[in-house]
């Protein structure tokens, strides 16, 4: 831990970044509060400001105070959608974005070096904060004036709308009623005290981890349920009967909201694990769609390019222009409420909204855990078995980029890859029918002998 923050210290030191200071912050994991003081002794050691923040922070909060600020860059004790045994080291570049390979690289070898060498510079915490090298910040009120610029939140308060939200145990817990109480809205906020176990869930925004969410709507007979991941920059949502809709529906539904609902145009960004709705979505409102390899490493570097109107992957990280290019699960959920208040429509209607625009389109995910021993064995197997077609529908384009994705004819894709954070080999599939997406899924099976 002290190794990394090290290497992000020498890191800053050379690229002139170190004078603008550092921001950490931590999630409500076991013991991240200690983990994010030991990186600030790391830092302080290295004559670097820090920012350290005095609680439980969202992740979202971290990287736009980075922005705000104009800090060096920003470490972030968190491992996010993982299971509770894990916990991570988030490094977010100057402009709050994830950083890219490039630097992570760079940040590496340093991390190499400083374990090599033993070498850690490090001053006592209570020493820092008195000589003032580390002083406590709570980016919460920076954060919540910023969304005020973006939404409406006055007029979103006095939305007659019941809301359950669910944040997994997680930073994001107390946002949603810090942003929005006070006026006609309902809300409801369920496993919002810290436990770094996650008891019965894995802290990502999906169905299987949601049945309390789904159960809480139906008693509350509430409009919607808005559920936020281990550090808030991932949403999920539940429609007023109970049922998730798909990370893939919900991106498709924000960036209807920005083209029709808000009328702003711009390019949209999506993973290659994203959903062709987007590009559905782009043709008819006539603006550009670009796809990336998974990650918002991949996404944010294009979004700044190309001045992005919205940027989105499967995993439920949406980011947004005029703000910063980087996923936000608080303010993907403020604008899906909005959403709802403009058009007054439910979840389930916005769907079939959706779906009347660019037609039905359904999606599922299977994550198999594998012998590490096997990996090569898995992708060689899939590299050599690659059809032509599926079902008689021609495979039209295999992308290697990032795993194996095959898109068909009719649009219709599967796609095999090993997760990028965990020991997983993850099937996805989108097509027109339930039925036929759990086909494809088979066909991502057989392939990968799993």
């Amino acid at each position: 831990m002290r190794a990394c923050s090290q290497a992000v210290a020498d890191y800053l030191k050379q690229a002139g970044l170190a004078s603008r200071g550092l921001i950490i912050g931590y999630d409500n994991r076991f013991a991240s509060e200690d983990f994010a003081s030991a990186a600030a002794e790391v830092a302080a050691g290295n004559e670097i400001k820090v920012y350290l923040c005095p609680k439980a922070t969202p992740t979202p909060a971290i990287s736009f105070g980075t922005l705000a600020k104009k800090a060096g860059g920003a470490i972030v004790i968190t491992a996010s959608h993982n299971p509770a045994i894990w916990s991570g080291f988030k490094y977010k570049s100057e402009e709050g974005t994830s950083a890219p390979p490039q630097v992570t690289a760079e940040i590496e070898k340093y991390i190499s070096l400083a374990l090599t060498t033993g070498e850690i510079s490090r001053i006592p915490l209570s020493e820092a904060l008195d000589q003032g090298i580390v002083n406590y910040l709570d980016l919460a009120p920076i954060y919540v004036q910023q969304l005020a610029k973006l939404v409406d939140l006055n007029q979103l308060r006095q939305a007659k709308l019941k809301v359950v939200v669910d944040p997994m145990y997680g930073a994001g817990a107390g946002y949603f009623p810090m942003l929005l109480s006070g006026g006609a809205m309902q809300l409801v906020e369920i496993n919002s005290e810290r436990n770094p176990l996650f008891p019965g869930i894995q802290p990502e925004p999906i169905a299987a981890n949601l049945a309390k969410l789904s159960a809480t709507i139906k008693q509350q007979k509430a409009n919607v349920g808005l559920a936020t991941d281990g550090d808030a920059d991932r949403l999920g949502i539940v429609d007023e009967n109970g049922e998730f809709l798909t990370q893939l529906q919900v991106f498709a539904l924000l960036c209807l909201y920005l083209l029709e609902v808000r009328r702003e145009r711009g390019a949209m960004v999506r993973t290659l694990t994203s959903t062709t709705m987007v590009d559905r979505l782009g043709e008819i409102f006539n603006v550009p769609v670009y796809e990336t390899p998974v990650g918002f490493k991949y996404v944010a570097p294009i979004m700044i390019e190309k001045n992005a109107l919205i940027g989105g992957e499967e995993s439920g990280g949406y980011g947004f222009r005029g703000y910063m290019p980087e996923r936000d699960g608080i303010l993907a959920g403020i604008y899906f409420l909005d959403l709802m208040l403009k058009t007054g429509k439910t979840p389930s209607q916005l769907l079939d909204y959706l779906y009347s625009k660019v037609g039905p389109h359904y999606y599922q995910r299977r994550d198999f855990t594998f012998p590490e021993d096997q990996r090569q064995a898995i992708t060689k197997r899939v590299s050599d078995n690659l059809p032509q077609s599926i079902e008689g529908v021609k495979v039209a384009k295999i992308n290697t980029t990032d795993g194996f994705h095959l898109t068909l004819t009719d649009t219709t894709w599967l796609l095999i890859r090993f997760s990028g954070t965990e020991p997983v080999l993850r099937i996805y599939a989108e097509s027109e029918s339930p039925a036929r997406v759990e086909r494809l899924l088979e066909v991502g099976k057989e392939l990968a002998g799993i």
